[in-house]
Parts: C-alpha cells; sequence; structure tokens
C-alpha cells in the first residue's frame, strides 16, 4: 500500500479536496485502471490550517435530509468544525467528490485526516 501525503496548511478547501481525491481513485499512479481498487493511502495533515476568508466561514451551509417531513437540517461551517471537529468538511469534501460507486466506501477509509 502506497502512502500519499498533502499539506493543507495555507491551501483553499476544494483544492486539498480534488487533490485527495484523485490520489484515492488511484489516478496519481501510473498503473491506473478504473474498474479496479488502488491501493492508496491519503494522509491530510494540518486540516485546522486552511485557508478560508471568515464570509465564506459563516455563509457555506451544509445540508441534509433525513427523508421525513421537515427532516432538512442546516449547519454552517463554523458550526460543523466545531461539532465534529475541523477535518469533517475536508472529509465531506472529498467523500462527495468521489465516484457514487462500490468503490467509494473502501476509497474513504483509506483517508486519514490530521488536525
Amino acid at each position: 500500500m502506497s502512502e500519499y501525503t498533502i499539506d493543507a496548511s495555507g491551501k483553499s478547501l476544494g483544492r486539498v479536496a480534488s487533490e485527495a481525491a484523485k490520489a484515492l481513485m488511484g489516478k496519481t499512479s501510473p498503473d491506473y485502471t478504473p474498474h479496479i481498487r488502488s491501493d492508496v493511502q491519503v494522509r491530510i495533515t494540518n486540516a485546522a490550517k486552511l485557508s478560508m476568508p471568515e464570509k465564506k466561514r459563516t455563509q457555506k451551509i451544509y445540508k441534509t435530509y433525513s427523508g421525513y417531513p421537515s427532516g432538512q437540517r442546516k449547519e454552517s461551517f463554523t458550526m460543523l468544525s466545531k461539532r465534529r471537529g475541523p477535518g469533517m468538511p475536508l472529509r465531506r469534501a472529498v467523500e462527495r467528490m468521489l465516484p457514487r460507486n462500490t468503490f467509494r466506501t473502501s476509497r474513504m477509509k483509506n483517508l486519514i485526516i490530521s488536525d
């Protein structure tokens, strides 16, 4: 299993997430094959030092829906970071950049985010 390390300090959320998603899919290795799961472990360091404007920290809203009436929940970036840690918005961004297929869960298990 190969390891890919990304330093998130000073970078924007989307840039780090897209780089991590690309590495998790195996597109950074020369033997990339779409139908074979790659064994790449991605480690993101300094997740708390992401560069994000203060306006976006308060205005970025994460929505979830349970499927029940009045089951829609909204939460800002700041509140999500406070409640689940600074790595959670990054984890959500990477997960939503990965293809929605059977490899998604196993790829997300190979993502390690440290503050």
